[in-house]
């Protein structure tokens, strides 16, 4: 359904009234708790919805006998680590302020703040890897950032326990998308609940209990119904508002007039939007978050979708391909990784030095992203002159804290550097020579201690074949010929064995 539609849906508490549909929700939440040993697991964002729906379920869970609150009830948020900095915060201390009232009343909750494995963050693929800048037809950042996670969690309680019921704030007036998605849930086998359409979840039942809501049943119940856990739904409001243009935040509207559902907290580095609105609106209607400036600048100046000229020609694993007659470009070219590297440690930096208190020690990249990106660097590209700690020291004017490397690299900054003169005087505007025999070192020199070198042949042909050209014209030369010849006849060419103006073949 889409958004104006939904602005003008009727509200799920008429007849009766808020209280009357609270009472009847209650019960029903209390119904199905207690209707078997199946864990819960409540997705909670700290957003409207989210708070809403975990509000109902804790209301209705403590208003039970203590010996009925028997089995338990997971609150899982799932980080992504580039967040907006202040729903982050957000949710961070109103997790605390949870965990405080858990303990204080023995509830059978249990939180958990939930993120990313390490080679699956946004920055160690952005940076790391060198993949784009996520576009609806490449969009690899969703299920690293918040699918796995959350997955991998769910997965491990069904493991112990057989199934799971996932409780979540989603609503048929959000979208037309969630609408579409909600109604593949609603043919069950069992009341209220629905059998999870994920494959790789199937044992898992859903449960919304505000699906039938409105953005305006949102905010009335959060609004006349304290937070149970201590925390404050009139500063939650406030948020929103702060995130809509110009402050309007109506609770009640008409068929014309946004209300705070349209604000959407994400992701500051996404790309499959064209601006950060909520944040955007935020440094407008708020002098004090001026702080998350640096933030937008990275979005707005470096994370631009429209970047084949910072993408290397070739496809992560070296081969080409063409379409519309010309090459899709790959990876992110090392120069421009060392560029979103700099720009990164320097938005953090800048962050730390003029953000509020709660954000001095605010990190972007944390150590253990940073040593990632530098194997990926080192040990996957060949890139031996190790970069990062002295980009590191550059921005932060302190000491890399990371593991010291020199003896494992088979070569001092010198000596790759000469490399790379006498390269560039064999006619290498690309650098693309300087790479091939770059790789070729580090290859032999990652086979030197093994009895067997297993391996070594195939990684040396996979280097020869990635560098087989002089420059991007040369390739996607070839590239056009053989994608022509393979409509007409088998060439018996393989990949990457062109003319090579560099051994005459």
């Amino acid at each position: 359904m889409p958004e104006k539609e939904a602005s003008a849906r009727a509200s799920a508490f008429r007849p009766g009234g808020i209280q009357s549909a609270i009472e009847q929700l209650t019960v029903l939440i209390q119904d199905l708790y207690r209707e078997d040993q199946i864990p819960w697991v409540v997705g909670y964002s700290g957003g409207k919805d989210s708070t809403a729906t975990l509000q109902l379920v804790w209301n209705a869970i403590v208003a039970l006998p203590a010996h009925e609150r028997t089995k338990p009830v997971h609150v899982i948020s799932t980080d992504t680590l580039v967040e907006n900095p202040v729903v982050a915060l957000w949710v961070e201390q109103s997790l605390q302020a949870m965990d405080k009232m858990i303990e204080a009343c023995d509830l059978p909750f249990h939180t958990h703040r939930l993120s990313p494995e390490v080679q699956d963050r946004f920055w160690v693929n952005l940076i790391g890897k060198g993949y784009p800048a996520p576009r609806p037809k490449f969009r690899w950042c969703t299920s690293r950032l918040k699918i796995s996670p959350s997955n991998r969690f769910i997965t491990d309680v069904i493991r112990q326990n057989g199934e799971a019921i996932l409780v979540l704030g989603t609503r048929k007036a959000e979208s037309a998308a969630r609408h579409a998605s909600m109604k593949r849930h609603q043919k069950s086998t069992r009341d209220f609940l629905s059998k999870n359409s994920d494959p790789s979840l199937d044992r898992t039942w859903v449960f919304t209990p505000i699906a039938e809501w409105s953005n305006d049943d949102v905010w009335e119940y959060l609004v006349q119904v304290a937070n149970p856990w201590g925390y404050d739904n009139d500063a939650l409001f406030d948020m929103y508002r702060g995130a809509t243009k110009d402050k309007e935040c109506p609770l009640v509207v008409d068929t014309g007039t946004p209300s705070c559902g349209d604000s959407r907290f994400g992701c500051f580095v996404c790309t499959l939007v064209d601006k950060d609105k909520s944040m955007e609106a935020m440094l407008q209607n708020d002098a004090e978050k001026q702080w998350m400036a640096p933030l937008v600048r990275i979005r707005n100046d470096y994370l631009d979708t429209n970047d084949r000229h910072h993408r290397d020609f070739r496809r992560m694993n070296g081969s080409l391909m063409v379409h519309n007659d010309r090459l899709v470009h790959g990876p992110y070219k090392q120069e421009y990784r060392e560029t979103l590297l700099r720009e990164v440690l320097r938005a953090q930096e800048e962050l730390r030095r003029i953000g509020p208190p709660a954000v001095c020690d605010f990190q972007l990249l944390t150590l253990e992203d940073l040593e990632e990106i530098r194997r990926v660097w080192v040990m996957e590209k060949h890139e031996i002159e190790d970069r990062l700690p002295s980009i590191y020291e550059e921005v932060t004017n302190s000491p890399y804290p990371g593991l010291e490397r020199e003896s494992l690299l088979p070569f001092t900054p010198d000596e790759l550097a000469l490399l790379q003169d006498v390269c560039a005087s064999q006619d290498d505007p690309d650098g693309l020579l300087y790479q091939l025999i770059r790789e070729l070192l580090h290859i032999e020199y990652q086979h030197r201690t093994l009895a067997r070198r297993n391996g070594l042949y195939e990684a040396l042909e996979s280097a020869f074949q990635r560098g087989s050209f002089a420059n991007e014209a040369e390739a996607e030369d070839f590239a056009r010929f053989r994608d022509r010849s393979l409509h007409t006849e088998v060439l018996d060419i393989p990949f990457g064995l062109s003319h090579d103006h560099r051994t005459g073949t």
